[in-house]
């Protein structure tokens, strides 16, 4: 988190600017804006920072304030209470700017944004002047060419997938050099078989042109397999963060654990009954953590179901009426009704 100390007063924005590192390129302090609480929507006290030059994702289920806290960086609205800051800068909103969004980021929304019937060329070349022609025709085929979208150029964006349409909206973000890419739930309209495709061009993105970016998301494979740091978000508030391999392996809530994984929920009697012991009051136990052992004639635990899923099986047993999942890579190597034991190898204990 960001040094936010305060040391100098703005006459502009009546406030004290936070000493902020220089590596830092956005600071979010203390920042609320609620819509209702009630169900709860919006944000709610929110803090932290983004490094140039990473790749950070805000994970959290639907509703928990994502795009919320994306426009509140952007500037296209203004908190109720907090600040955020570009390096040092105070990120103006709506009501002080007469176009909302700050001059060093773009963002790309989950509709695009895109002239659906012009050609995919001019909708990136519309993003630069006319005042050097030869610069705006090779930035923009530079641009087709860094997007793998050049075959695309005399095409409508109307007669484009949603996958090439995202290209499209990237392309047209990144032409005018931004410092910071802001994007919306930017695979939902992506195939998954494009997905990984697309993870891999931005990482590639972000470390040949410098661009620090920040996507909002509701799957948790997008941030574990694209950012350098995640953000977990619950009912508008910041829960965690820190880098996908320390949130996955030692989450500090069942909420990020079950955000980040397919995990069993058990209460510590519930886990006892199945032969875990645990010290805490419940454990979260992922299904690639649970160790099937053979035993046909006296196996504390029974196969009551099995669910292919293509590289494996899920299992689901039971013992004294408590369930627990596991991944099973060997498919029907068990029936329903064989007896089991089980082994698990890790476990997360949550108060």
């Amino acid at each position: 988190m960001a040094d936010i100390s305060c040391e100098v007063f703005d006459e502009d924005d009546q406030i004290y600017l936070p000493n902020i590192p220089q590596n830092r390129i956005i600071t979010v302090q203390n920042v609320t804006k609620k819509y209702s609480e009630v169900p709860f929507s919006g944000v709610d006290n929110a803090s932290f920072a983004i490094d140039k030059g990473k790749i950070v994702a805000i994970v959290g289920e639907s509703g928990s304030g994502k795009s919320t806290l994306l426009k509140l960086i952007y500037g296209l609205m203004t908190p109720e209470k907090g600040h955020v800051f570009f390096r040092s800068e105070l990120i103006k909103g709506p009501e002080k700017k007469l176009i909302p969004g700050h001059e060093a980021m773009k963002m790309v929304t989950q509709d695009f944004s895109l002239n659906t019937y012009a050609k995919v060329y001019d909708n990136i070349a519309s993003m630069l002047p006319n005042t050097n022609l030869k610069y705006k025709v090779e930035k923009t085929e530079s641009m087709l060419q860094l997007l793998r979208i050049s075959h695309l150029a005399q095409k409508r964006v109307a007669d484009l997938s949603g996958g090439e349409q995202q290209r499209v909206a990237i392309a047209k973000a990144i032409v005018t050099e931004p410092e910071v890419l802001l994007m919306d739930e930017p695979f939902s309209q992506v195939d998954t078989m494009l997905k990984s495709q697309l993870r891999a061009d931005l990482r590639r993105l972000s470390h040949e042109l410098g661009i620090t970016i920040l996507i909002v998301s509701h799957d948790p494979v997008d941030g574990l397999s694209l950012a350098d740091e995640l953000v977990v978000i619950r009912r508008g508030a910041v829960l965690e963060t820190g880098s996908p391999a320390e949130l996955y392996n030692r989450p500090r809530h069942l909420y990020t654990a079950k955000l980040l994984s397919d995990c069993n929920v058990l209460e510590k009697d519930a886990a006892e009954k199945i032969g875990v012991q645990v010290k805490k009051t419940v454990v979260g136990i992922r299904l690639e953590d649970v160790q099937l052992i053979e035993n046909f004639s006296s196996g504390k635990m029974r196969v009551v179901d099995r669910f292919f899923k293509g590289y494996g099986e899920e299992v689901l047993l039971e013992r004294s009426g408590v369930l627990i999942r596991a991944l099973n890579l060997e498919v029907e190597k068990f029936q329903v009704g064989d007896l089991l034991d089980i082994g698990v190898k890790k476990v997360l204990s949550f108060d």
